[in-house]
């Protein structure tokens, strides 16, 4: 029943983009203001970023009043932006009057900076403060990622104190699972649970149930890092403190899912070359000047490839049949290499990879892609002298393939970890890297080969 109803859905929502670019191309824009009243802002944003420009902007005109800040909050750099340049000045300080400041933060600095001012002098003097202080945390932090609206208590005082104060609060910031236990200087001290604070007597003090020094993270520590605590310990919510140990804010468990989602989407660009943040219908020509850079890049390694193989002219001219069969080498060893480069990478991401284990790592995969070299080596060799009637060309298209087999495993996990040495992304660059090693020693061991043995 679950199953039907989740197809159920997927049916509708992709009705409903359907139902609205009808409606835009015939011009019922109350249609569309009916279609979209009532959504969920991130249903409105993912609406939008599927909508050509022309669509996306007459649409954005007929917003549900009030929902401008949150919708912007929710779509994508490139998208935002060009939404955006299309809001008069007035409109965008009203929508970011609207904002969480954490959000705010992001679209702060895609702001022109005369406009940018514009927002700072419309805010009020403690979320004004709230936000030049999350602006103070580089991106990508833990900082950036914080919700400075956490609820503190004292050590020192009762269960029912605290609970006759959140009373007095409702309503509760979102995902408040545990109370923030600081000192008087505002230090981080550990968590109340919120399940502790109720099922306890009132008159038990804080300090007998808090957990100490329980789930923190520094301001300045890496979003993968937290979304890797988050993980391991399965949280809801964790203390952000400062190098002085005093409580910032809190990072709940809805920002580590963004942080997971996002860098799933970088991950699985950056393998293509593309930008996480790139908009789907954005303009041909921006576009193509994006992914020209990595197809020049893949141009330079084809190339080299194509260069190596040159070097055995004779041979090709000769044997016919090297040339069929050089794919089979650079193929096999390509899709060897990229398994040990995703799991290496995999494991990078995760903390699973140190100059301890790598070694151990090194060599697992090594022994892995001998006996896989081996064991195929075997099927090919027999394939190709069924297909040549060539003991000659069977037996070193099987050697070709077992060197090239452990050169891919030894690649995939020496490539990802020497570029994260360098700072350099693996999921960006290792896939090229990796092509061009796997198809230049497929090549030079296979021609070489056989020119050495068979000419």
């Amino acid at each position: 029943m679950q199953a039907n109803t989740e197809n159920q859905e997927e049916i509708i929502e992709s009705s409903l983009l359907d139902l609205i670019i009808g409606y835009l191309q015939a011009g019922e824009d109350a249609e569309v203001s009916a279609c979209l009243a009532g959504r969920h802002v991130a249903e409105i944003a993912a609406l939008l970023e599927s909508l050509p420009p022309e669509f996306r902007q007459r649409a954005w005109k007929l917003l549900p009043e009030g929902l401008e800040g949150e919708t912007l909050a929710h779509l994508g750099e490139e998208v935002r932006g060009s939404i955006i340049d299309e809001m008069d000045h007035a409109e965008v300080v009203a929508a970011a009057e609207t904002m969480d400041v954490e959000d705010l933060a992001d679209v702060m600095e895609e702001l022109p900076s005369h406009l940018g001012e514009a927002v700072l002098e419309a805010l009020d003097e403690d979320r004004r403060q709230r936000l030049e202080a999350t602006l103070a945390f580089a991106e990508g932090t833990a900082g950036r990622w914080m919700n400075s609206d956490v609820i503190s208590v004292r050590k020192d005082v009762s269960l029912a104190v605290v609970l006759r104060y959140l009373r007095r609060l409702k309503p509760l910031p979102s995902h408040t699972d545990a109370l923030m236990v600081t000192d008087d200087q505002g230090v981080y001290l550990g968590k109340l649970p919120i399940a502790d604070a109720v099922a306890e007597t009132p008159d038990t003090l804080v300090e007998e149930v808090m957990i100490e020094m329980a789930d923190w993270v520094r301001a300045d520590a890496e979003q993968h890092d937290v979304a890797v605590l988050f993980e391991q310990r399965d949280l809801i919510s964790a203390a952000v403190v400062d190098e002085q140990g005093r409580l910032l804010g809190r990072i709940t468990i809805n920002n580590v899912v963004d942080i997971i989602l996002a860098e799933a989407d970088k991950t699985m660009l950056a393998h293509a070359g593309l930008d996480e943040e790139e908009d789907l219908f954005a303009p041909v020509l921006p576009s193509a000047k994006r992914r020209a850079v990595w197809l020049g890049i893949n141009l330079v390694t084809v190339f080299l490839a194509a260069w190596v193989i040159g070097r055995f002219e004779e041979a090709l001219d000769k044997i016919v049949a090297l040339a069929v069969l050089m794919p089979v080498v650079a193929s096999m060893g390509g899709i060897a290499g990229s398994q040990t480069l995703t799991l290496t990478i995999r494991g990078l991401a995760l903390g699973q990879v140190s100059k301890a284990n790598l070694r151990w790592l090194g060599n697992k995969e090594v022994m892995v892609g001998l006996l896989n070299g081996v064991a195929w080596a075997l099927v090919v060799a027999v394939v190709t002298y069924a297909w040549f009637e060539n003991i000659g060309i069977a037996v070193i298209i099987a050697v070709a393939m077992v060197l090239n087999l452990l050169a891919a495993a030894f690649s995939g996990v020496l490539i990802p970890v020497i570029l994260d040495r360098m700072g350099i992304d693996p999921a960006l660059s290792g896939a090229v890297v990796l092509t061009t090693v796997t198809d230049v020693i497929g090549f030079l061991s296979f021609l070489g080969l056989a020119t050495l043995f068979l000419l």
